[in-house]
């Protein structure tokens, strides 16, 4: 099948490309934060390419919660602690390992950020009568809008996810029907992880791109994509 190239008026210059795939393939899920602060416009900056997201049906369901308070800061740690070390139970074997990880930073960074879906998110059917879960997809565009963002702009960003939703909401006093999604731990790092931290420590590695593309149908893997190139997977 014949296919037209793109239009090259619509491209991005090569700088500009460059750019793009250099915050992809850097940006890192951070864990270590050097102190400092975010400034009032770069958090806004930050913010608004979050909300330049897609959303499906163009819900936009998100909700950004920025905790400036120490003290609930605190009560955020404590959360995620206790929910770490119930994981760390439940992965058994992986117990000791687990609870030698790193998990947050939300003491340690300049910003925290919870992000959350908010109530009322069922009178949204374009795209959710049967996907409801494409809220939650849409918000993690916002966030990976972002963290890519945060990256061109040098500052760290970790997503920490270990906590109980329920009480999480109740200590912010979110309306009924809400749901946090994610505590997003935000700041200048002395420098960024040369691969993902996970895999850094051995408990996990990036699974082949070839292994996760297939064509037509789930038994048809992509043909081009068993063919070794240059410039492939990386991890800088």
């Amino acid at each position: 099948m014949h296919t037209a190239p793109a239009d090259p008026r619509l491209a991005f210059s090569d700088a500009e490309r460059h750019g793009v795939y250099r915050a992809i393939h850097e940006r890192r899920d951070m864990r270590h934060f050097g102190g400092g602060a975010v400034s009032g416009e770069v958090l806004l900056r930050l913010l608004r390419a979050a909300h330049h997201a897609p959303s499906v049906g163009f819900m936009q369901p998100w909700r950004f919660l920025r905790i400036s308070d120490a003290g609930v800061r605190k009560s955020i740690h404590a959360l995620i602690e206790q929910e770490r070390i119930q994981t760390a139970r439940a992965l058994q074997e992986r117990e000791d390992a687990f609870m030698k990880l790193k998990v947050e930073g939300v003491l340690d960074a300049a910003e925290v950020l919870v992000v959350a879906l908010p109530p009322g998110r069922e009178a949204h059917v374009f795209g959710r009568r049967t996907l409801p879960e494409m809220d939650l997809a849409s918000a993690a565009c916002a966030i990976q809008n972002l963290w890519l963002a945060a990256r061109a702009e040098g500052l760290g960003l970790g997503w920490v996810s270990i906590f109980d939703p329920v009480q999480l909401a109740q200590l912010l006093r979110m309306p009924a029907g809400s749901k946090p999604i994610a505590v997003l731990c935000l700041g200048p790092v002395q420098e960024f992880y040369a691969r993902p931290m996970l895999q850094q420590e051995h408990w996990a590695s990036r699974a082949p791109l070839a292994d996760m593309l297939f064509e037509n149908a789930w038994d048809r893997p992509l043909a081009m994509a068993q063919t070794p190139t240059t410039g492939g997977d990386t991890d800088a």
